[in-house]
C-alpha cells in the first residue's frame, strides 16, 4: 500500500469537537507552528542572577546618550531601574520627618519573665506595651505568632509555624525582635518600606547602626505607630530571596529601654500595592490579614489597589506612574543612587498632575501626557480627563497661550483604562470605547474622537501595539485596530475564557514576540489568583495556539537581544535561549507537546489498520547529543469512546553528517476507525520541529 502523508492545517482549534476538526490539531503546550508546521518554543534563562521584591507587572527598556542600558521595572512593593546585573531602587519617598518626630519602643521590660515549666501558651496583654505581632526568643528558639487584635491578650502556641518550643525552666529570658516606632500620622501601611537615621542607641543591643537603615513595616498599630523587626546591619538588597526578606533578627535585651534619641528622621517610600485584585470589605480585604477578624478595611487607601505601572523615557531620563498615584522623574544625570521624584516636588514645576492612570511621552509631538488625572487647580483625579504639558517640558502644565499645554476631556465610559501610541496617534481606552488622539498643533495641540463604542478591555495591561495594530484582550473575546475596530476569530475562545479568573483579569498581560509574528497574552486560569496560562495569536498566519507558563509581564526584543519576561518567582528570565528551563540549577527540560485531532477513512464507516510509520523530523540546533522525541499514534473505534490501542515510539536523532539523520521507520500495529498523533519532548537540550510523517494504513473492513 501507499504511505499516506499527514499534513495538518496549522494551529489549534478547540471551538468544534475532536472528531470535526479532522486534519487540525487539538491540544498543545509549549510548542509553536512556524511556516505551518509545529515546532518546540524556545527556552529560558535568568536574566540576572539575583531577584527582587514584588510582582513585576511593568518592564521598559531603554539606552542612555552615553550608551548605557537600562531596565525600569516596577513591582508592588517596589520600582528598580536595572543596571548590568544590579537593581537600583529608586521607588519615590511619599514623606519625610522633621527631627525627633519617630521614637522606639521594644518590649524588653515586660518581656523578660518566668515562664512555668509546663505552659503550653505565652500570653502577653497589650496594654502592657507588647507589640501586637512578631517574634520572640526563648532561650535558643525562636517562635512566630500573629496578631488577634491590637487591644486584646496575645497568645503564642509552643509549636507554632513549625517550632518545637520544649518546656522552659522557671526565670526564662524571654527577648522580643518588634519594636515599635510612634509616628503621629505616619500614613504607612502594612509591608511599606521606611528608612531611619540619625538615630541613637537604644541602650542595648539595638544599637544605632541597627536603627539606622530601611525597615519593611509588619504590622499597623494604629495610624500613630506602626511596628518593625530589628535585625543585623544589612542592605534590602542583600537580604532579597524569591520568597522575600531573609534577615537574621535581633533580639533587644532589658538594656533596650530608650526611645532612639530626639534626632531620628524618617523617610517613607511611597505606599506598597497589593499583588493580587481584592474586591469587597471585610477582614482581609487589602494586604494579607490587616485589621482584625469581621472588621471593615478601607478601600480608598492607595495600598488597597492591584499595582500597576506606567512608564516611559523623556530623552534618557525616566517618568514613572503608579496607576492613581502621582507621576513622578528620574533624572539620569542623578545617578541610579538617587530615587524618582514627584513632578510637583521639582524645582519650577508649574502645576503638574499629582494623580493619573497612564503616564505616556508622545513621540509624535515631544508632550508628556497623563490620562486620567487631576484637572488644574485640583486635586480630585478626574477618569476621564487627559492632560498634556507644553511641548518639551516636564515642568510646565498650566495652559497659556505662550505655551501648548493644555488637556482634554472624554465624553464615553467611567474611566481610562489604558493608552496606547502608534506611528500617527495615540488610542485611548476607556471601558466600553476606544478614542483616537491625535496632534493637531497650535492652539488647540491635540484633538480627540471617538473610534468605537460597546467593546471590552480587560485590563490595563491587556493591549500592545505591533507593526501599527493593536491586539487587545476583551471580556471572552479578542479585538484588533488598524484603522478600524476588529472582532478577532478565535479557534480557541471557549477554551481561553471557560477556565478563566475573571476576579484576577488585571493581571492579564499582552506582549508580543515578533521573531515569530506572535502576540502573547498571560492570563490566570480559573484554578490560579497569578497569570498560569498564555494564548498566542500569531498575526503572520492568523492562527492561535495556547499553553501553561507563569509569566506576570513580558517585555519583547529590542535593546536586548531576547524577550524578557518576569517570573512568579521574583527573577527575570531571557527567552528564547536554548531549548530548557532555566529557572533551575542545573537546568531542566521543557516538556513540550501537540495532540491532533482523529484521523479516519473515508466518512469514518471502515476500520483501518495501521503497521508503520515514517517520522519527518528535524532537531536542528538542539544541544544533546542524540536528542529525541516521542510520537504515539493511538486508535479508537466511536468519537466518544476511549481510545483502545496506543503505541509510543522515539525518533532519534542518529547524526548531523553530512545531514541530519534520524530513525528511519516506526514499526506499529494498530486497529481503529479512527487514529491521532501526538508528539512529546521531554530532554534536555532537545529542540524539534515536525515535517510531513507517512504512515502505511490499509482498510480492515467495517466490523
Amino acid at each position: 500500500m501507499p504511505l499516506t502523508k499527514l499534513q495538518f492545517k496549522p494551529g489549534i482549534n478547540r471551538e468544534v469537537t475532536s472528531y470535526t476538526n479532522e486534519g487540525g490539531w487539538f491540544d498543545m503546550d509549549k510548542v509553536r507552528f512556524r511556516f505551518g508546521f509545529p515546532e518546540k518554543i524556545g527556552g529560558w534563562t535568568k536574566y540576572t542572577s539575583v531577584s527582587f521584591l514584588g510582582t513585576c507587572r511593568a518592564l521598559h527598556s531603554w539606552k542612555a546618550l552615553d550608551g548605557t542600558e537600562y531596565i525600569g521595572l516596577g513591582t508592588n512593593l517596589k520600582y528598580y531601574i536595572l543596571e548590568g546585573q544590579q537593581y537600583y531602587d529608586i521607588t519615590p519617598l511619599r514623606l519625610t520627618t522633621a527631627a525627633g518626630d519617630a521614637t522606639f519602643a521594644t518590649g524588653a521590660d515586660t518581656l523578660n519573665g518566668a515562664i512555668a515549666a509546663d505552659a503550653e501558651t505565652i500570653v502577653i496583654d497589650s496594654a502592657t506595651g507588647f507589640p501586637a505581632s512578631g517574634r520572640v526568643k526563648i532561650g535558643d528558639e525562636i517562635i512566630t505568632y500573629a496578631s488577634i487584635s491590637s487591644v486584646t491578650l496575645q497568645g503564642c502556641a509552643r509549636g507554632q509555624n513549625d517550632t518545637t518550643a520544649a518546656a522552659h525552666a522557671d526565670g526564662a529570658a524571654i527577648a522580643c525582635c518588634t519594636i515599635t516606632v510612634t509616628e503621629n500620622g505616619h500614613g504607612a501601611l502594612d509591608n511599606d518600606f521606611v528608612t531611619f537615621t540619625d538615630a541613637a542607641s537604644l541602650g542595648g543591643l539595638i544599637t544605632a547602626a541597627v536603627l539606622n537603615q530601611e525597615y519593611q513595616v509588619t504590622s499597623i498599630v494604629s495610624a500613630n505607630a506602626y511596628q518593625i523587626e530589628a535585625r543585623t546591619v544589612s542592605t534590602i538588597a542583600s537580604i532579597t530571596t524569591t520568597e522575600g526578606l531573609d534577615p537574621t533578627f535581633l533580639f533587644c535585651n532589658a538594656s533596650d529601654s530608650g526611645t532612639g534619641g530626639s534626632a531620628t528622621v524618617a523617610a517613607y517610600q511611597i505606599n506598597t500595592g497589593l499583588d493580587t485584585t481584592i474586591s469587597g470589605n471585610g477582614w482581609n480585604a487589602g494586604t494579607y490579614g490587616r485589621g482584625t477578624w469581621n472588621s471593615a478595611t478601607d478601600l480608598s487607601a492607595s495600598g488597597q489597589m492591584l499595582r500597576i505601572w506606567s512608564h516611559d523615557n523623556f530623552g534618557e531620563d525616566l517618568l514613572i506612574n503608579d496607576r492613581d498615584g502621582n507621576i513622578y522623574y528620574w533624572n539620569k544625570t542623578d545617578g541610579t543612587g538617587v530615587r524618582a521624584t514627584a513632578l510637583d516636588d521639582l524645582t519650577n514645576a508649574n502645576g503638574p498632575p499629582t494623580s493619573g492612570k497612564v503616564v505616556l511621552v508622545s513621540d509624535i509631538a515631544r508632550h508628556v501626557i497623563v490620562f486620567g488625572c487631576d484637572p488644574e487647580n485640583s486635586t480630585d483625579q478626574d477618569p476621564l480627563l487627559i492632560r498634556f504639558g507644553s511641548q518639551e517640558s516636564i515642568l510646565n502644565w498650566t495652559a497659556a497661550a505662550t505655551n501648548t499645554a493644555g488637556d482634554l476631556r472624554l465624553g464615553s465610559g467611567s474611566e481610562i483604562v489604558t493608552a496606547i501610541e502608534t506611528k500617527q496617534q495615540i488610542m485611548v481606552f476607556t471601558d466600553v470605547s476606544l478614542h483616537a488622539m491625535q496632534f493637531l498643533g497650535p492652539p488647540f495641540t491635540f484633538g480627540i474622537g471617538m473610534v468605537s463604542d460597546n467593546l471590552t478591555i480587560m485590563g490595563p495591561l491587556s493591549a500592545i501595539n505591533v507593526e501599527d495594530t493593536i491586539f487587545w484582550m476583551g471580556q471572552e473575546e479578542f479585538y484588533s485596530y488598524s484603522g478600524s475596530v476588529q472582532r478577532l476569530a478565535c479557534t480557541v475562545r471557549d477554551y481561553v475564557f471557560s477556565d478563566f479568573n475573571f476576579s484576577q483579569k488585571e493581571k492579564v498581560t499582552a506582549s508580543t514576540n515578533t521573531a515569530f509574528g506572535e502576540v502573547w497574552w498571560f492570563y490566570p486560569s480559573a484554578s490560579s489568583q497569578e497569570n498560569d496560562r498564555y494564548v498566542v495569536f500569531n498575526y503572520q498566519q492568523s492562527i492561535w495556539y495556547y499553553g501553561e507558563l507563569a509569566r506576570t509581564v513580558w517585555m519583547d526584543r529590542g535593546i536586548n537581544a531576547d524577550p524578557i519576561a518576569a517570573g512568579t518567582d521574583h527573577y527575570l528570565y531571557a527567552h528564547e535561549t536554548g531549548f530548557d528551563d532555566g529557572s533551575t540549577e542545573p537546568a531542566t527540560a521543557i516538556s513540550a507537546r501537540i495532540e491532533s485531532s482523529q484521523i479516519d477513512m473515508g466518512d469514518g464507516d471502515h476500520f483501518l489498520f495501521m503497521i508503520r510509520m515514517v517520522p519527518d523530523m528535524t532537531f536542528r540546533n538542539s544541544t544533546a547529543s542524540a536528542p529525541s522525541a516521542t510520537m504515539t499514534l493511538q486508535a479508537r473505534n466511536y468519537p466518544g469512546g476511549l481510545y483502545l490501542q496506543s503505541q509510543e515510539k522515539s525518533v532519534v536523532r542518529t547524526s548531523t553528517l553530512p545531514i541530519e539523520q534520524w530513525t528511519n521507520q516506526l514499526n506499529v500495529r494498530l486497529r481503529g476507525r479512527a487514529f491521532s498523533l501526538t508528539v512529546t519532548s521531554s530532554g534536555t537540550g532537545v529542540g524539534w520541529r515536525l515535517g510531513t510523517p507517512r504512515v502505511d494504513i490499509r482498510p480492515d473492513g467495517r466490523r
